[in-house]
């Protein structure tokens, strides 16, 4: 698990070749295993977008944030809920490690998830519920270009007591 956390880069730029049935499975996998507060389980849904077009109207809702990605983990979390931010988050990342596992890349979007809330037609469509709203997106591929990365060991301030 280290050496996805470790290799675990943004990609911002994706081939078009689609993710398989397989490895989407493994994604849910990891989305639906993450945890959540209070076991408050209804406060975070997830939509998985492959469908080109729903894909291309998303792009164009949100100022092309999503990179043209094949797959897209759209977030979603109730308004009111306490902890929904938080468990989106922690659910992205499952998605996100479980992506490089998988020699996959990804990206953690919240831009582009807010300017999507202004979209109610798109929204609807994709089956966002009333009283809830698009937290993060993750969009995940094949990364078009190679990705390196700079040693993150000594990124944070990091105190022992």
């Amino acid at each position: 698990m280290l050496s996805a956390i470790s290799n675990r880069r943004a990609v911002r730029k994706y081939q078009s070749k689609p993710v398989s049935e397989n490895d989407i499975q493994a994604l849910i996998e990891a989305f639906q295993a993450s945890p959540c507060a209070m076991k408050q389980t209804d406060d975070l849904r997830g939509i998985v977008v492959t469908n080109e077009e729903f894909r291309q109207r998303i792009e164009h809702s949100t100022n092309n944030s999503c990179y043209g990605a094949p797959l897209l983990f759209i977030l979603t979390t109730k308004k009111e809920s306490k902890f929904g931010e938080r468990d989106s988050s922690v659910a992205a990342e499952n998605i996100m490690l479980q992506a490089t596992a998988l020699g996959l890349g990804s990206v953690y979007i919240m831009g582009g998830a807010l300017v999507l809330n202004d979209d109610s037609d798109l929204l609807a469509e994709l089956g966002v519920k009333d009283g809830y709203e698009v937290s993060v997106i993750v969009p995940v591929g094949y990364a078009a270009n190679k990705t390196t990365g700079e040693d993150r060991s000594h990124r944070y301030h990091l105190s022992r007591k």
